[in-house]
C-alpha cells in the first residue's frame, strides 16, 4: 500500500507551470466520501485516507462561506479573489480548496477548531507569511500544498501526519535547522523553483525526518548536499548548477532507487561514487558536460535505465557498462540513452551491450521518421 501511495502522490508532484488542482478528481482518485465519527484512531495505517462508514450527501451546507461551494465536507473557495482565509468554513470540513486567490497571510486562527482536516490547498497566492501556530490543530492533515506563493522560509510547526508538502515556486533561500523534525510520514517532499543555495542549507536542517521522494530541481544548487533524508529512494537535483560528483555525495543516500542529475554542469563522475547506490534503478545524467561514461555503472547489477544523452561523450568502452569476468549483472538494462553525444558509433564493440535486454534498449542516436 505504502507503494501504491506514493506512486499516486507522484503523479501530482512535478514542479512546472501553475495549473489549478482538481479537488473533485483527488477525491474520485481516492474513493474519498464522509468520514465515520468514529474512525479516529487509525493512524498508523499507512493509508492516504480512512475508509469512509457513511453515503455521501448531496446537499449543499447552508453555512458555506460566500461565494464558495460546500458538498461532501469539500469547501471550494478558488479563484475568488480572496485576500484572506473565509471566517465561517464548516468545522467538520475535508478538504479545503483555496487556490488562486490573492491571500497575503495565514493567521494563527484562520483554521481553527478544524480539525478532521486531511488536506489543504492554497496553491498559487500570494503568502509571505504563515503564524508558526497555524497548523498546530491540524494533527490529520496528510496534504499540504503551498506553491506558487512569496515564502521566504519552511513554515513552523508542520503537522508531523503530513505525507504530501509541496512548496515549490516560492522564494525560500534558507532551510534553517529542524525545519522538517519529526515528519516521520512524508512520503513526498516537492521544493524546487526556489532560490537555494547549498549554503542556504543549514546542518541538521533535515534532521528527524523521513521521507522517500525530495525534488528540488530548478534551483542554485552547486554540489549534492550531504545532509538529506538517508530515508531517501527518489533523489532529484535537475535543473541546477551541479558540477561534478564526488565519492562522499551518496554514502547517507544507499536505498536511492532513482537519481536525476539532468540539467546541470557536471563535467566528472569521480571513481567510487556510484558504489554508495548499489540498489540504484534508474539513474539520470542527461543534459551535462561528462566527456566519458561514468565509472562503476558496471557494479550497478540492479540498474536499468541509464541517461547519458546530451553529453560530450567522445568514446564507449566495451565494460563501460556490463560487468566483467565472473561479476553478474542480476538485472538487465531496459535503456540506455547516449544519443546527442560525439560518439562514434561504428566504433563501438557489439558486446559492450551484451547485458541490454534487447537491441531497441540502446539508443546511439537519434531516430528519425521517414
Amino acid at each position: 500500500m505504502r507503494g501504491i501511495i506514493l506512486l499516486s502522490l507522484l503523479a501530482l508532484c512535478q514542479a512546472g507551470p501553475y495549473k489549478p488542482i482538481n479537488v473533485l478528481d483527488i477525491m474520485r482518485r481516492h474513493d474519498i466520501m464522509q468520514q465515520d465519527a468514529a474512525d479516529d484512531d487509525d493512524d498508523d495505517n499507512n493509508f492516504l485516507f480512512p475508509s469512509w462508514a457513511s453515503p455521501p450527501s448531496d446537499a449543499p451546507d447552508p453555512d458555506c462561506p460566500f461565494a464558495c461551494q460546500c458538498s461532501l465536507r469539500v469547501v471550494q473557495c478558488s479563484d475568488l479573489d480572496l485576500k484572506a482565509v473565509p471566517k465561517n468554513i464548516p468545522k467538520d470540513a475535508l478538504m479545503i480548496d483555496l487556490q488562486n486567490n490573492m491571500i497575503k497571510e495565514i493567521k494563527e486562527n484562520d483554521f481553527k477548531g478544524i480539525n478532521s482536516i486531511y488536506a489543504l490547498f492554497l496553491v498559487n497566492n500570494k503568502i509571505t507569511k504563515i503564524h508558526p501556530k497555524a497548523f498546530s490543530n491540524m494533527n490529520k492533515l496528510k496534504l499540504l500544498y503551498l506553491s506558487y506563493n512569496l515564502l521566504t522560509q519552511i513554515p513552523a510547526n508542520l503537522p508531523k501526519n503530513i505525507l504530501e508538502l509541496r512548496i515549490h515556486d516560492n522564494k525560500i533561500n534558507r532551510i534553517q535547522k529542524d525545519a522538517f523534525r519529526g515528519l516521520r510520514s512524508l512520503h513526498v517532499l516537492e521544493m524546487s523553483a526556489n532560490p537555494l543555495a547549498n549554503s542556504g542549507i543549514e546542518l541538521g536542517a533535515f534532521d528527524g525526518m523521513s521521507t522517500l521522494y525530495l525534488r528540488i530541481a530548478e534551483a542554485r544548487l552547486t554540489a549534492v548536499p550531504k545532509d538529506f533524508p538517508s530515508s531517501l529512494t527518489e533523489l532529484h537535483l535537475d535543473y541546477n548548477k551541479i558540477g561534478k560528483v564526488e565519492v562522499e555525495d551518496f554514502f547517507r543516500y544507499r536505498n536511492l532507487l532513482r537519481l536525476g542529475l539532468g540539467f546541470n554542469q557536471i563535467k566528472f563522475v569521480e571513481n567510487g561514487s556510484l558504489a554508495s547506490i548499489p540498489n540504484i534503478r534508474e539513474l539520470h545524467l542527461d543534459n551535462n558536460k561528462l566527456r566519458s561514461v561514468p565509472p562503476g555503472l558496471d557494479l550497478l547489477k540492479y540498474l536499468r535505465v541509464v541517461y547519458l544523452h546530451a553529453n560530450s561523450i567522445t568514446r564507449v568502452g566495451v565494460n563501460d557498462f556490463c560487468p566483467s569476468g565472473g561479476n553478474v549483472k542480476k538485472v538487465l538494462y531496459a535503456g540506455i540513452s547516449l544519443f546527442a553525444n560525439p560518439v562514434k558509433y561504428w566504433e563501438v564493440q557489439p558486446a559492450t551491450f551484451r547485458c541490454v535486454s534487447g537491441r531497441r534498449g540502446v539508443q546511439l542516436g537519434n531516430f528519425r521518421r521517414k
